[in-house]
């Protein structure tokens, strides 16, 4: 490799079973010499689908992920991997619950309702483009 081969860098983040966030790195020699920088947004989900007060799952890069909508037109989304031991997390009526041990998390913050977790849901960045859910 050459002093003028530009390398490419996308992270990928993913969430780990114990609440930890572990960043991965990819390098791939770039065509152009330059490094855009950014990914497009992926769309997740549909504002419509997401009921106001209440939380979806759905799936981001082979990843699941729960999308909820706390208030009208506003969205937020969290790891639907437990912080405990790495269950999948389940949006209820009640929260987003975990059905390995029963720990309880809010669907507009991903704090811990009720343990045995003790650490939140990591965040997901998502925004809105118009009735779109864009993750990236």
């Amino acid at each position: 490799m050459t002093d003028s081969t530009a390398l490419t860098r996308r992270t990928l983040l993913v969430a780990g079973g114990a609440g930890t966030a572990l960043a991965l790195a990819a390098c791939a020699p770039s065509d152009s010499g330059t490094s855009s920088g950014t990914a497009a947004p992926t769309e997740v989900a549909a504002l419509g689908d997401i009921p106001v007060g209440g939380a979806i799952a759905v799936m981001l890069d082979g990843s699941q992920i729960i999308v909820s909508q706390p208030t009208a037109g506003e969205v937020v989304a969290f790891s639907a991997i437990c912080t405990h031991q790495g269950c999948i997390v389940v949006p209820e009526k009640t929260g987003l619950n975990c059905p390995c041990h029963q720990s309880l998390f809010d669907t507009a913050t991903g704090a811990v309702l009720k343990g045995p977790a003790t650490e939140p849901l990591p965040p997901v960045k998502v925004t809105l483009d118009g009735n779109k859910v864009l993750a990236g």
